[in-house]
This record gives C-alpha cells, sequence and structure tokens, in this order.
C-alpha cells in the first residue's frame, strides 16, 4: 500500500471516528427489516449466499449481547420463481399462493443460514389482527420476547397467504415499524438497495446528497422521501420515512441503509456513519397508547370541533360527548376510534365508552344529559385521558 493510500485510509478513519453514532452504538436489541431485492437477488429467488452472509453479521452481533429480530421480505418473490411465474400477480389469492409457496424456501433458507453459525431461527406471520386485537397483540409480544430469552433469532414477515387488503399492513417497513414498539427495541434497521436517505432522488439527481442524521419528526423529510422504489417490494423510501416516525414513538432510533454496504450491521454496532440515521426525539409513549397510536385500520371516527381539539392538545382532558360534531363508521365500547378536526386532520385516537349508535344520541350535549338520553351512565367521558393518545404532532395516516 503506498503513502498516498494510508494518507487516505487514516483520514477516513478519522472522520468516521468524528461522526460516531452513540446512539446506534449503545442499543441492543434491533429490529432488521431486510427488502425483497436484497434476499431475492433483485426478485430472482431467494439469495440463500446473501441470508448467510447477514446471519454471519447476526451471530457477531448475538455473541456481544444483542437481541436481534429479522423482518423479512421475499416470500413472493421466492414463490413467483418456483411456480415459474415472470410478472407478479395482481389478484389477491395468486399473491396469496406465490406467498404460501415461497414461505418455505424463505424459512428454510434462514434455517441453513443461521444454523451454520450455530443460531436457531423461529418463522413468526403476523396479520393486522394480531396488532388490533389486545389479547393477540400481547400473546405476539410474549411469544417474541421468549424467543429472544433463548437466544433464538425470529424471523418475522406478514402472513400475506391469508392476509387481504382490508387486514393487510401495507408493507414490511410498516410491520418492522410495528415490532419495533411491540418490543420496544431500541433500533429499527432499514436495510434496502440505496445507500440512505438523500435530499433529492439519486436515481435521476447524480449529485443528490445522502443525509447523514436527521430528527424521525422532522416534516420535510417526507418530501425528500419521494415515491415508490424498487419494483421488487412495495415500498419505497416514504414507507422507510414513516416507519421510522411509528418506531419514535416507543423511543427507538431508525438507521436506513444499504443492505449490500459489507459488513453494514456490524459497522451500525460500532456507531460507524453508515446510511441516514434518523432520531427519536418524541416523548415515549406507554405501552397501552402505543398498541392504540399502532393502530392501522381503525372501525370509527369522530369530528370534533375548535374547542374539544384546544382541550385535548392544550390542556390533556378527557374528550367529553360535547365536543363531538359527528360520528362516522360503526364501533362498540371498547374499540380505537380516530379524533379529527373539521377539516378531517388527525387529532387523536383512544378506547371510546360508547358504542357509535349511544355516541350520536349525546354528541354536543354535556355529561350531565347521558343519563337522561340512554337511560344509563358507563363514563362521563367519551373517551378517558388515559385512554387517549395525542397523534397530530407526529404521523399523519
Amino acid at each position: 500500500m503506498s503513502q498516498e493510500q494510508d494518507q487516505d485510509q487514516d483520514l477516513r478513519k478519522t472522520t468516521a471516528e468524528q461522526h460516531r453514532r452513540p446512539e446506534q452504538a449503545r442499543s441492543k436489541r434491533w429490529v432488521v427489516k431486510l427488502g425483497s431485492s436484497l434476499v431475492t437477488n433483485q426478485g430472482r429467488g431467494v439469495d440463500r449466499q446473501a441470508i448467510e452472509a447477514f446471519a454471519a453479521q447476526v451471530a457477531a452481533l448475538t455473541a456481544h449481547g444483542h437481541q436481534i429480530v429479522i423482518v423479512s421480505s421475499g416470500a413472493i418473490a421466492e414463490g413467483m420463481k418456483r411456480l415459474g411465474w415472470s410478472q407478479r400477480p395482481h389478484e389477491i389469492h395468486q399473491l396469496q399462493a406465490a406467498a404460501a409457496v415461497g414461505q418455505m424456501g424463505l424459512a428454510q433458507a434462514y434455517e441453513a443460514g443461521f444454523l451454520s453459525h450455530g443460531l436457531k431461527t423461529a418463522q413468526v406471520l403476523l396479520t393486522h389482527e394480531d396488532m388490533r386485537d389486545r389479547g393477540r397483540y400481547l400473546n405476539a409480544r410474549a411469544t417474541l420476547m421468549t424467543l429472544l430469552d433463548l437466544g433464538v433469532v425470529p424471523v418475522v414477515n406478514e402472513n400475506d397467504t391469508v392476509t387481504t387488503s382490508e387486514i393487510k399492513l401495507g408493507d414490511n417497513d410498516t410491520l418492522a415499524a410495528l415490532v419495533t414498539n411491540l418490543l420496544e427495541a431500541e433500533l429499527l434497521v432499514i436495510l434496502t438497495d440505496q445507500k440512505g436517505l438523500y435530499q433529492t432522488d439519486p436515481r435521476r439527481d447524480a449529485n443528490a446528497k445522502l443525509i447523514d442524521r436527521a430528527r424521525a419528526n422532522d416534516p420535510s423529510l417526507l418530501g425528500m422521501a419521494g415515491g415508490a422504489g424498487s419494483s421488487i417490494g412495495t415500498g419505497g423510501m416514504s414507507t422507510k420515512v414513516l416507519a421510522a416516525q411509528r418506531a419514535a414513538r416507543s423511543g427507538a432510533h431508525t438507521v436506513i441503509a444499504g443492505g449490500q454496504e459489507p459488513n453494514v450491521l456490524s459497522g451500525l454496532a460500532l456507531g460507524e456513519p453508515i446510511g441516514t440515521l434518523l432520531t427519536a426525539d418524541l416523548a415515549v409513549l406507554t405501552a397501552r397508547k402505543q398498541w392504540m397510536a399502532d393502530q392501522l385500520q381503525l372501525k370509527g371516527r369522530l369530528v370534533l370541533d375548535e374547542g374539544a381539539v384546544a382541550v385535548l392538545l392544550e390542556k390533556g382532558k378527557s374528550l367529553l360527548p360535547i365536543g363531538v360534531k359527528a360520528v362516522v363508521g360503526s364501533f362498540g365500547r371498547g374499540d380505537v376510534v380516530l379524533c379529527v378536526d373539521a377539516s378531517g386532520q388527525e387529532v387523536a385516537r383512544g378506547l371510546v365508552n360508547y358504542a357509535d349508535s349511544e355516541t350520536r344520541r349525546i354528541m354536543g350535549r354535556p355529561s350531565s344529559q347521558i343519563e337522561g338520553l340512554l337511560g344509563f351512565v358507563e363514563e362521563p367521558e367519551l373517551i378517558h385521558r388515559d385512554n387517549l393518545v395525542l397523534t397530530s404532532s407526529g404521523l399523519k395516516r
């Protein structure tokens, strides 16, 4: 190696040291999302060599006390290969069939890759129903925590074989964020075919600048994220930014990085400035409120007047019937409903004390009239503040 090369290497090492990221270096429980293009050789089927390389890095991390959960795409791409399909189908049952076939190859590849490094794996398939139902949510958490305690590496995917458009989580970036919150992980790592988040689209701008770090809730990030990314998967860069915003609610930082970077996970564990770090500076939600905030599909919507919006946002009070102008949808007592202002902007969500038919009868009225209108009183509040989570300053859905 020449003297000039030595100096260049020293300069890069010094620069990296100056930009160390203690947030990611201190994190011990990670959720790592692997995009379809990384584990299926750009859609040509499961890439066992790539999975084995990731397994080697995870093994090194676990040897140093890390707990790693993998959220993996790739089942449909592998199923398409096994079925001999050259084009991704649009019909839901064909997608479900491809996922069912592909899950076999994906699970086998992960089992073989991790077993070669002395690690056991477990396949965990989730749907939105598992996140929406409080009991199933807690059961999923208990199972994943037990697997981690046993030294097993969970490999999580959406259960595409049974999901429909009505219950689908949407993409594995969202799923990874939900799992991060579920487990109260400290770091979400989203590995993709891009080196990170750029200020402009690097596919169209050769001079696009990589963002080294930013606040996860920075409103300008979604504008930079643009539209869809790879044609192999379903999530673009915007879904990754939204995932980082979700993860930030439980205090987790997010790194969006290129999965083809050599030893990317090991480098992140050392605090190296790889990809884009999106830091969590939002207030950490309690587990119960976190569960409510993570509801993707809600049964009802309450339209609030200006006074109610101000009381919720500025004073942290409960929602009373008198502040509701309209009720949309069908829901029961104890369901999570959305609270919006007159323009439709989300303000909060929470567990409602009355069914939709009852809420329509008492909306716009003081709590003192509930018994006269319904013949009974469950609670004076429509949604108690302990069962309410504000969402207007966070993620728009």
